[in-house]
């Protein structure tokens, strides 16, 4: 479980057969699960500033390609502060930006979802957007609109975004829950 506040951007040191290795400083022990750009993974291997993880094919067929920099979250633990909402790590479509305007030191970001992850959207609800916890400004048909925050912009990969660039999605998982329970 994650809340998708964002605790480091990484660079990805390789990416060979299905292992992926990322710069990191963040310190979980090999078990441990990370969310990659909002991806769970598990610690396979942790070395002198780097952490190795290896990547299923089903997470290869749900998600979009690793770039150059990821975002990176660890486990929550009891204790700790949820300032983001409840994440589960498991990525539910493939979004795309469609476009980015300025909003004084903010940005707005439109992104097309597939509907199937549009059924759950809300307007002022939450979404997980390469593993960053985010509220929905706007919905339409076939996207919904983010605000980002300056802080957001310089922490996590969601400021170098542009135009056509693939984001992972995940809903809020208590609209699933809300839709399944309903329908019986």
């Amino acid at each position: 479980m994650f809340t998708g506040i964002v605790r480091e951007r990484a660079k990805v040191a390789s990416f060979e057969r299905g292992r992926l290795v990322v710069e990191s400083s963040l310190d979980p022990t090999v078990g441990d699960s990370v969310a990659v750009d909002g991806v769970c993974l598990t610690v396979a291997e942790r070395t002198n500033g780097s952490l190795a993880f290896d990547v299923m094919p089903e997470t290869l067929r749900r998600a979009k390609p690793f770039g150059a920099e990821v975002n990176l979250e660890t486990a929550l633990r009891a204790g700790d502060p949820l300032g983001g909402h409840y994440v589960q790590g498991h990525v539910d479509g493939v979004g795309r930006v469609r476009s980015i305007e300025p909003e004084g030191d903010s940005r707005r970001v439109a992104i097309e979802a597939p509907p199937d992850v549009l059924r759950y959207c809300v307007e002022k609800g939450s979404i997980t957007v390469d593993g960053v916890s985010l509220t929905i400004a706007a919905l339409s048909e076939d996207a919904f609109e983010v605000a980002l925050v300056h802080h957001t912009l310089e922490a996590t990969t969601l400021g170098s975004l542009k135009p056509g660039d693939s984001v992972n999605l995940e809903v809020d998982v208590l609209a699933k829950y809300v839709e399944r329970l309903a329908a019986r």
